[in-house]
């Protein structure tokens, strides 16, 4: 299991046996069912998790109670509620696993510890943020921007294969669409393709 998130690393920094040892021993294994939330807003968040296998939503609900969803993770992906992790305050955000799902989970402490052992980690999570931000900055760009369709091949290429593991109606959320709008723009795909 621990395999995965070596490998992960490996494509950012190299590191000895030693480090690779030391940093595994910080990690702990979750497994998480299908339809179990990981986060709840309200809770104090002491984790982020890596994604071994499965695939999770993170989602947030709007004063009306209309669901938000911000990020799906899936195999080789780090998920968590980042600003309730990094700034000690309640999450708002819930975490629910679409798949039955085993992750890699890392205190914060043990995180600050790694940091300070191991400081290359602190370019790996650097490297990550950065990374992030500007998928970030491009899904905002690109709804302001692009087509549905656009956005929904965008979107395929990002999460490659997730269409077959994600209801179409997660997926038109996630686009800011209905379900119907983005059916209608995956039949004309299927036509043409």
């Amino acid at each position: 299991m621990v395999n995965a998130i070596l490998a992960h690393v490996n494509n950012y920094i190299s590191l000895t046996q030693e480090e690779e040892e030391f940093f595994t021993s910080l990690l702990t294994t979750v497994e998480i069912n299908k339809k179990t939330w990981l986060v709840r807003p309200g809770a104090r968040i002491e984790h982020e998790y890596f994604v071994v296998n499965g695939c999770l939503k993170a989602y947030y609900l709007d004063e009306s109670g209309d669901k938000h969803i911000i990020q799906f993770a899936i195999e080789n992906w780090w998920v968590g509620d980042f600003d309730a992790f990094y700034n000690k305050v309640d999450s708002r955000l819930y975490i629910e696993a679409l798949e039955d799902s085993t992750l890699l989970a890392i205190s914060y402490d043990d995180l600050q510890q790694l940091f300070e052992r191991v400081p290359k980690f602190e370019r790996y999570f650097r490297l990550l943020v950065t990374n992030a931000f500007i998928s970030l900055r491009g899904r905002v760009l690109s709804s302001l921007e692009k087509t549905l369709k656009e956005r929904y091949l965008e979107f395929c290429r990002v999460y490659p294969n997730i269409e077959k593991r994600v209801a179409n109606y997660h997926i038109a959320n996630y686009l800011g669409a209905s379900p119907e709008s983005l059916s209608r723009i995956r039949r004309k795909l299927v036509k043409t393709a």
